[in-house]
């Protein structure tokens, strides 16, 4: 299974479980991630969620081929939209644990979750620019306010990979660990979550988020929406391309 799911002590733990592809994301594990967190908020039993993935490696982002083949200019029909409007929208509080990798839409959830854990060999990258797109799912609304717009633009517009401690000193993240410390720091996190009255997690989540939940979903359908703009246009197609054939693209035709 490239997802692993399992509920226990009041927790539902989601595991990337595809190392040999780095842990890329297809839309089958979108679809699942989305069904596990919609049954989750529905369940009384759970009452934390947990988000990791591998020692070496969080996420590399989409898996290329597999989001190119299921595409589409109307992405709320896609299991993606499902999946971050899941993360996004629910109740329960949620915490990541990150280490290795985490590119793309693997920084973008991060933005979704309530306490964001890293190891010390984590990375961080929102490459949207390099592959001719613009930012998903509110990350151009959520990383300025996080970061404040100097520290954002940096990483938005230019790409570049970023370190978990550059990452804490932003605020993105919520504690840097030894890479053997993380995976049980964030347990007992999620553990102390659990333990909680949920009915007071519940409401302390909806008011820190109180005012933004609106916005959030319309910014959202507002990159959804350029995001697929761009994903047909010249620019994308010259940079997709010139991943699968192994060279550098070049941009310098577009204007």
């Amino acid at each position: 299974m490239d997802i692993l799911t399992r509920k226990e002590h009041g927790i539902l733990t989601i595991e990337f479980n595809r190392p040999d592809k780095k842990n890329a994301i297809t839309t089958a594990m979108y679809q699942t991630m989305a069904d596990a967190i919609q049954d989750a908020e529905g369940d009384a039993a759970v009452r934390a969620i947990l988000i990791t993935g591998k020692p070496e490696v969080f996420t590399a982002g989409n898996d290329l081929e597999d989001f190119l083949k299921h595409s589409s200019s109307d992405i709320e029909s896609l299991p993606v939209w499902r999946f971050m409007c899941a993360l996004s929208g629910v109740a329960k509080p949620v915490v990541a644990a990150v280490a290795g990798n985490a590119i793309g839409i693997g920084t973008t959830l991060l933005l979704h979750c309530d306490l964001v854990y890293a190891a010390d060999n984590a990375k961080f990258a929102v490459p949207f620019t390099q592959l001719g797109l613009c930012p998903e799912f509110a990350s151009s609304m959520l990383l300025p306010q996080i970061a404040g717009y100097p520290r954002a633009a940096e990483k938005l517009l230019l790409g570049e990979t970023f370190s978990a401690e550059e990452a804490y000193d932003m605020g993105l993240i919520s504690r840097v660990l030894p890479l053997t410390e993380l995976l049980p720091y964030a347990q007992a996190k999620a553990a102390t979550l659990a333990a909680l009255p949920a009915a007071s997690l519940r409401m302390t989540k909806r008011l820190m988020k109180q005012g933004q939940t609106e916005a959030i979903a319309a910014h959202m359908r507002e990159e959804g929406w350029r995001f697929g703009e761009m994903l047909g246009a010249g620019e994308a197609k010259e940079a997709f391309t010139a991943f699968f054939e192994k060279r550098r693209p070049d941009f310098t035709k577009f204007v």
